[in-house]
């Protein structure tokens, strides 16, 4: 079993900052994608970032160039830096892992979500 808990959200101004934190611990042998969702209430969850064990990075349209997604191995915990945070990032982020190469794909592990609040 994969155990996921994430941490770091919080209350930011526009155009402010946050890292996210996401440790992953038990079977970790079997984690390939490791990355993070985001849900809106009244909307659906949407896939923010991902990154393999070989750091190939996937972000969403919407963050591009804003987020950075990277991960330490060692640790088995992967960082996502968002920086230039709008009120349209506002939602609960979740960490999320899968034993395969695309996290939006197959079986995945959620951690407990962090709630990111964007004013304006």
């Amino acid at each position: 079993q994969v155990q996921l808990v994430g941490s770091g959200g919080g209350l930011v101004q526009a155009g402010g900052s946050l890292r996210l934190s996401c440790a992953a611990s038990g079977s970790i042998f079997s984690i390939n994608a490791m990355g993070w969702y985001r849900q809106a209430p009244g909307k659906q969850r949407e896939m923010v970032a991902s990154i393999t064990r070989g750091a190939i990075t996937n972000y969403a349209d919407s963050v591009k160039g804003r987020f950075t997604i990277s991960r330490d191995n060692a640790k088995n915990t992967v960082y996502l830096q968002m920086n230039s945070l709008r009120p349209e990032d506002t939602a609960v982020y979740y960490c999320a892992a899968t034993s395969g190469v695309v996290l939006t794909l197959g079986y995945k592990v959620w951690g407990l979500g962090t709630q990111v609040t964007v004013s304006s």
